[in-house]
């Protein structure tokens, strides 16, 4: 297919959920047009980065914030406010 195994088989899975599972028109269409919509974007993500799924999961387990400390021994002022 050209894109990333484990994103390409989730659209599959997704695209056939909708076929298979629902059973209406509508979800049957949205099926079918779901699948080559999804597969070319993830092929051209590839191909712009091969390592593009594993650089987005990274960054998902990042803190939205990290409190400035002069060293790892000192304690934490705690959260900041938020901006107004």
């Amino acid at each position: 297919m050209g894109g990333d195994r484990e994103l390409v088989l989730g659209a599959a899975m997704i695209s056939a959920l909708f076929i298979f599972a629902l059973m209406t028109w509508w979800s049957i269409l949205i099926g079918v047009v779901f699948w080559p919509l999804t597969t070319s974007m993830l092929v051209q993500l590839a191909k712009a980065d091969p390592r593009m799924r594993d650089v987005a999961t990274r960054s998902f387990q990042y803190k939205a914030y990290y409190p400035a400390k002069s060293r790892l021994s000192s304690r934490s002022t705690g959260q900041r406010r938020a901006w107004k």
